[in-house]
């Protein structure tokens, strides 16, 4: 499994985020440009010390992570989806990808999904926090794919 993160904004969420998959063993995927300046530094300031825990890949543009990713499924959390993310099969090498905590995942980026998944809210309400939208879908797809670390 992995998670990735198209152009984050905001280093508590990224670093949150980072924490999580650590503790899970599951990769995250930074697509950059990030809205800030991408390090050790920003993280540690946010209160994240596992960074040397986790397993990171950094993308230099949206392409470059596109040439990665080759055949994998991509899934991206959207509050423009029609499907629900416990309704979706998941895979074990399915990438979850989030867009930017300040305006979501550009057409190009919702174009391109092999599935757009949402999280059932409340009429009237915005958006969950990114971190919390990424450990409830991941949490599904690992308990699917029994890929909980043991």
């Amino acid at each position: 499994m992995h998670i990735a993160l198209y152009q984050p904004d905001i280093p508590p969420n990224t670093g949150t985020i980072i924490r999580m998959a650590a503790c899970l063993d599951v990769r995250v995927h930074i697509i950059e440009p990030c809205g800030f300046p991408f390090g050790e530094k920003s993280f540690r300031r946010a209160g994240m010390d596992y960074i040397d825990q986790s397993n990171i890949t950094r993308h230099k543009s949206w392409e470059d992570f596109l040439h990665w990713s080759d055949n994998r499924r991509i899934l991206l959390l959207t509050t423009k989806a029609a499907d629900l993310y416990t309704d979706i099969r998941y895979q074990e090498d399915d990438i979850l990808l989030l867009g930017r905590e300040s305006a979501g995942a550009p057409d190009e980026v919702h174009d391109r999904a092999n599935e757009r998944i949402l999280i059932p809210m409340v009429p009237d309400t915005r958006s969950l926090n990114i971190a919390i939208s990424a450990a409830m879908v991941l949490g599904e797809a690992l308990r699917q794919t029994n890929g909980f670390p043991k």
